[in-house]
């Protein structure tokens, strides 16, 4: 089942998407990430709606902690000369950077870069978990751009100001986890920049899994619905490379059995 957020009655709304494209509302966002798995058996009584005369927005909760997970691939750790982690490296971006499929980006730096990852969607409330429970407690998966403002990320030990600028967090619908299965068996992702493949991987080449990095966060945190974590990114970034993103580039993120998220890159607003 794929879900997605969209305005509606004045506010933001929850739904579901159906076979023939068209969007079942379910209810506002706040309330569906109350209880997602009750909202998703009840009865739809309202009548489907034409996607492309609403306006999309993400499906997680303006609440939302929008937790990432950095330097989780073994390559890309490789590829920045960088040592492998023993435990998750966390960092927090505001549910305000989110987007969604077809939203532009502006460029605000000469190093803006791509980063396709999973996204995980919370299910339950979670708290002291182990990784069996966390990963049983995932409620769907999204495709994620992390766009990063590298000049900015660097400047210090802290990278928030990097990976927080206007519009850098393209997500797609979200997947409920029935149809994708554990992510450590393996989920193709791939990041095309102008049509061009610059990313190819899977997230079996993840350091920490879902279900680690979920138990690792719930040892501090109790994490909510609608709660995201976005796991990291393989390699074949534009740093590695030293080739970066600039106005006219089109950057896709697609993960199979997940979706695919499609980021137009513009000139900064003046």
């Amino acid at each position: 089942m794929k879900i997605v957020g969209f305005e509606g009655q004045g506010q933001l709304m929850a739904g579901v998407v159906a076979a023939d494209g068209r969007i079942e509302p379910l209810a506002p966002l706040d309330s569906f990430w109350q209880s997602p798995d009750t909202m998703l058996r009840s009865a739809r009584a309202a009548p489907p709606l034409v996607a492309t005369q609403l306006r999309l927005r993400p499906a997680v909760p303006l609440s939302a902690r929008v937790i990432c997970i950095g330097l989780n691939y073994h390559l890309h750790a490789k590829e920045t000369n960088s040592p492998i982690p023993q435990f998750p490296v966390v960092f927090g971006r505001w549910a305000k950077t989110l987007t969604v499929d077809g939203d532009p980006a502006p460029a605000v730096d000469a190093r803006f870069d791509w980063e396709g990852e999973l996204g995980v969607v919370i299910g339950r409330k979670m708290f002291r978990v182990d990784a069996a429970q966390g990963l049983a407690g995932v409620f769907g998966y999204c495709a994620f751009n992390d766009l990063s403002a590298r000049t900015f990320q660097v400047q210090t030990s802290q990278w928030t100001l990097g990976k927080n600028s206007d519009a850098s967090g393209p997500m797609s619908a979200i997947v409920t986890a029935d149809e994708v299965g554990n992510p450590a068996n393996g989920l193709r992702l791939m990041t095309r920049v102008n049509g061009e493949v610059r990313q190819d991987s899977t997230t079996a080449d993840m350091i920490f899994s879902v279900g680690d990095i979920i138990a690792h966060l719930s040892q501090v945190m109790t994490l909510e619905p609608g709660d995201l974590i976005v796991t990291g990114t393989p390699s074949g970034v534009g740093m590695a490379s030293g080739t970066f993103l600039k106005a006219g580039d089109v950057v896709e993120v697609e993960i199979e059995k997940v979706g695919r998220v499609r980021t137009p890159i513009v000139e900064p607003a003046a």
